[in-house]
């Protein structure tokens, strides 16, 4: 069995576990609520303060589904309770974002402004013009969106002008010297 699934995953008194229609694992928390598909290769056992995910048969698939299934899970319990954060910042000269309505318009340096419409479930916010965060319960959708406004202008390797993840360590690439 998975190592990964070997460990229990914990949750405190204030989130809400059950299984519906026998594969519909329903977790509730403070920030919302959750719901992952089982299949049928791993069976999902939880008492008062803990989940445990066991593999129903010995292949490897079960195995290694059992371990990818105990950290989704892992992920919905801190998603309900904490929730997730990515912060991105915007690097170059009039380079700004700023939030209207339910969408993001970014001035990236192209010929037009770029707007991106926030998917529901996420919430972003620009707490300064060249700062970015993202927060949401699930991680998944958190990560992609977080993806997605980077790759509208992603770090250049000469002078690092563009979006960034926040502490993100770009490598500068020397120019060419004229001999």
């Amino acid at each position: 069995m998975s190592r990964i699934a070997k460990q229990p995953v914990n949750y405190p008194d204030s989130v809400e576990v059950s299984v519906k229609d026998d594969n519909v694992l329903s977790i509730k928390g403070a920030n919302g609520d959750m719901e992952l598909t089982l299949i049928s290769a791993v069976n999902v056992d939880f008492d008062k303060e803990s989940l445990t995910v066991k593999p129903t048969s010995s292949s490897k698939f079960a195995r290694s589904a059992a371990g990818t299934f105990r950290s989704l899970i892992n992920n919905m319990v801190i998603g309900v309770t904490e929730g997730f954060v990515k912060e991105l910042e915007l690097v170059g000269v009039g380079y700004r974002a700023k939030m209207e309505g339910s969408k993001l318009n970014l001035t990236l340096g192209f010929s037009h402004p770029v707007s991106y419409q926030i998917p529901e479930g996420i919430e972003v916010t620009t707490p300064t013009q060249t700062e970015i965060s993202i927060k949401g319960v699930d991680k998944q959708k958190v990560g992609q969106v977080a993806a997605e406004l980077r790759s509208i202008r992603p770090p250049e390797p000469y002078k690092g002008k563009g979006v960034r993840y926040k502490d993100e360590q770009i490598t500068l690439k020397e120019t060419k010297k004229q001999v």
